[in-house]
């Protein structure tokens, strides 16, 4: 394994770190379908995004409609993180959470029976008291990730619901240079939509874990903000995309002040994705687990034990992370 050293146990957080806090309350979370923020055009080539797809969406160069409308001038861009969505409410009493599971048509067009505790996006449109279909004809909709489901066996890895915890990755309250990984209360969490990275997550493309030692965290919506991004122009995104380090990225989330979401992805560009050298594995990373209170009580295999045994520890990059079990 390799790392950086050890560090001492972080200080009490300052006024810059309440700061952050507060502007992370003012973002959004991801409960319906983010429009693009240019107006899209289909053309009949083939995808770069979706294998065996006969046609992509390019951007053009004007702004929509949906983003003027939601000031887009004004709004927070953040990084876009190619991962699946999760979302944290309450479920038996307790902060849990929850896998994206859309319901789709199925070929006879009537929508299949929502799963048991299925429930619907918060932002998706009702009629009668039933979820309509968005534009895709899609209800984007959650399910509780319960302890010993094998299908979320990989959202499972990332949280304890005895002692109420979930692996979170982000910015490190005192430096911004600095990626951390952490234990949060699931209840700081609440109503809060997060993204799920990791070995065995959309192709991996941070390049975490290893088949034999998966590795999987969670990273909230808006948690990287961006803070030198060009002007609003189709030109000036591309440039900055393509020659600027921090570009390095899947694409972009702005978060508007009435709590509207709008993204760029790389493909609206024309460029490709995944990428080799991401922004996010050019940062150092530190553990802080500070789980002294439980970290005997983990099961010897869970991400919380391994992280417990290299707490405080610094990696020059997310991939270089490897548990020596």
């Amino acid at each position: 394994m390799r790392f950086l050293g050890k560090v001492g146990l972080a200080p009490p957080r300052p006024p810059l770190a309440l700061l952050v806090g507060l502007i992370m309350k003012r973002l959004g979370s991801v409960q319906r379908k983010m429009p693009c923020v240019f107006v899209t055009e289909v053309k009949e080539e083939p995808s770069a995004k979706r294998d065996h797809q006969p046609f992509k969406v390019s951007a053009t160069e004007t702004i929509s409609h949906k983003a003027l409308d939601a000031d887009i001038y004004s709004a927070i861009p953040t990084e876009k993180v190619d991962g699946t969505c999760c979302y944290v409410t309450t479920y038996k009493d307790q902060p849990y959470l929850w896998a994206r599971l859309d319901r789709k048509p199925n070929k006879q067009e009537d929508f299949k029976p929502a799963a048991e505790c299925w429930i619907p996006a918060k932002e998706i449109e009702q009629m009668n008291g039933n979820p309509e279909p968005d534009e895709n004809g899609h209800i984007p909709g959650w399910v509780p990730v319960e302890k010993n489901n094998k299908r979320y066996c990989w959202h499972s890895s990332v949280v304890n619901y005895e002692f109420e915890i979930a692996l979170v990755l982000k910015h490190h309250p005192d430096d911004s240079g600095l990626l951390e990984i952490s234990a949060v209360p699931l209840s700081d969490l609440l109503e809060q939509t997060l993204e799920l990275i990791g070995t065995n997550i959309s192709g991996n493309p941070y390049g975490l874990g290893s088949k034999k030692h998966p590795l999987h965290l969670l990273i909230p919506h808006g948690a990287f903000q961006i803070r030198n991004l060009p002007s609003l122009k189709h030109n000036r995104l591309l440039s900055w995309f393509e020659g600027c380090k921090e570009g390095k990225i899947e694409g972009i989330v702005w978060h508007c002040s009435d709590g509207c979401l709008i993204k760029v992805h790389r493909h609206h560009l024309g460029l490709c994705w995944p990428i080799p050298d991401t922004y996010m594995n050019s940062r150092p990373v530190i553990i802080n687990m500070n789980l002294n209170k439980c970290d005997s009580a983990f099961n010897i295999k869970c991400l919380f034990n391994h992280f417990s045994k290299i707490d405080n520890q610094k990696f020059a990059r997310l991939k270089d992370i490897i548990f020596d079990v």
